[in-house]
C-alpha cells in the first residue's frame, strides 16, 4: 500500500530538519496537529499569531515554546520590518505605501508567506480559519509562481481504507478545490503539474486519466470536446507522460472496463491520476470517494508556487494539518 505523506517522512527523515510555518498559530487543531508533526520528527515549528494566545494553545496542549518550536507574533518579531520593506517592494505597483504594507506584514498570512520567500521556512500552511481565496491570494503575492507553471491549482490526494476491495489505489485527484472551471489549456496545465506532484507524494511514476461523461467518442458535446483537446494538447508539451483521455471514471479505475472501453490503453482501469473537467466533478468526485468509499483525503494541497505554501478546509483536523505540513516537506524536498 502506497505510504501516505507523514509515514513516507518517518521512513526517510531529512537529514536537515525542515520549518513549517503556521498562519493559524493559535488555532488548537493547528497546534495540535503542529505537535505531532514535531513529535514524528518530522519538522520544526513556527506558530505565527498573537503570543499570548498561542502560548494559551499550546498550554492546553501540555506543550511550550522550545526544542523546535517557536512562536512569532507579527507585532513584536523583529522581522517585520524587512518583511513591511519586502512587501512593499512586491505591491507598490498596487498602489501599496508603507503604511499599508507594514499593516500586511503584520498579518498572519502575509507574515508567514514571507518568512517563505526569505528562507526562514521550508514552507506555509495556512486555512483552518483563512478562507482558500485569501490563502491562495497571498501564496501568490508574497511567494510568487513557480517559473514556468502557467497556473497555481490544487488536489487532494486519496489513500484507500484498510478493508478496501483488491485493486483499490492511492490517487491524485485535481483540480477539486480551486480552478472552477478551465478550458483546455488548463486542464493540460493543470495534469502536467499533477504529473510532478503524483511523483513527489505518491513515489509512482504518474498514469493520467483526462476524466468526462464520454469514453472516447461515446458522447457528443462541447465539454467532451473540452477534455479531448486538454489531452491533445498535454501530449504535445509533455510525449514523456502516461495520458488517455477522455474516459468515464469507471473506464480508469475498473481493468476490466477500461479493457473493454479503451483496448490498449496503458491508462485505462489503472489510472493513479484522475483529471476532472471541472470544479463540480472534482468536488463532488473526491467527497463521494472519501464518504462513501472511506478514502482519507488529503488537501487541497497547492500546485504551482515557487515555494511550498498549502490550504487547509475550516473543517479539519488534527491529523489533516499533520498530513499536509508532511505535504509540505515533501514538495519542497522535491523542488
Amino acid at each position: 500500500m502506497t505510504l501516505t505523506p507523514i509515514e513516507l517522512l518517518k521512513a526517510n527523515a531529512p537529514t536537515t530538519r525542515p520549518v513549517v510555518a503556521l498562519s493559524e498559530g493559535a488555532d488548537p487543531r493547528i497546534v495540535a496537529g503542529a505537535l505531532a508533526a514535531h513529535s514524528a520528527g518530522v519538522a520544526d515549528i513556527i506558530l505565527v499569531g498573537p503570543k499570548t494566545e498561542v502560548e494559551a494553545a499550546l498550554h492546553a496542549e501540555g506543550a511550550s515554546a522550545g526544542d523546535g518550536i517557536s512562536i512569532h507574533d507579527p507585532a513584536q518579531s523583529s522581522l517585520t520590518e524587512a518583511f513591511a520593506a519586502e512587501y512593499y517592494n512586491l505591491r507598490k505597483h498596487k498602489g501599496v505605501d508603507e503604511a499599508k504594507a507594514r499593516q500586511a506584514a503584520e498579518t498572519p498570512l502575509v507574515y508567514a508567506a514571507m518568512l517563505v520567500r526569505l528562507g526562514h521556512a521550508t514552507g506555509t500552511v495556512g486555512g483552518a480559519v483563512h478562507t482558500t481565496g485569501d490563502v491562495v491570494r497571498t501564496a501568490i503575492q508574497v511567494i510568487g509562481m513557480k517559473p514556468g507553471a502557467g497556473m497555481v491549482s490544487s488536489f487532494f490526494l486519496m489513500y484507500p481504507p484498510e478493508n478496501a476491495q483488491p485493486g483499490a489505489r492511492a490517487m491524485l485527484y485535481s483540480d477539486c478545490g480551486l480552478v472552477i472551471d478551465p478550458n483546455s489549456e488548463e486542464l493540460a496545465s493543470i495534469a502536467a503539474a499533477s504529473a510532478v506532484s503524483a511523483r513527489a507524494l505518491l513515489r509512482e511514476e504518474p498514469k493520467i486519466a483526462m476524466l468526462s461523461f464520454s469514453t472516447k467518442g461515446s458522447a457528443r458535446h462541447p465539454s467532451v470536446d473540452k477534455v479531448v483537446n486538454a489531452t491533445e494538447i498535454l501530449r504535445a508539451k509533455h510525449p514523456e507522460l502516461n495520458v488517455d483521455g477522455e474516459l468515464q471514471f469507471d473506464a480508469a479505475f475498473v481493468p476490466s472496463i477500461g479493457e473493454r472501453k479503451s483496448p490498449g490503453s496503458t491508462v485505462a482501469g489503472q489510472a493513479n491520476i484522475k483529471i476532472f473537467p471541472n470544479l463540480d466533478a472534482g468536488n463532488i468526485g473526491y467527497k463521494m470517494t472519501q464518504r462513501l468509499g472511506g478514502y482519507l483525503a488529503i488537501g487541497p494541497v497547492l500546485q504551482g508556487l515557487a515555494k511550498p505554501a498549502n490550504d487547509l478546509s475550516r473543517g479539519c483536523s488534527a491529523e489533516d494539518v499533520t498530513q499536509i505540513i508532511a505535504v509540505t516537506i515533501l514538495q519542497a524536498l522535491e523542488s
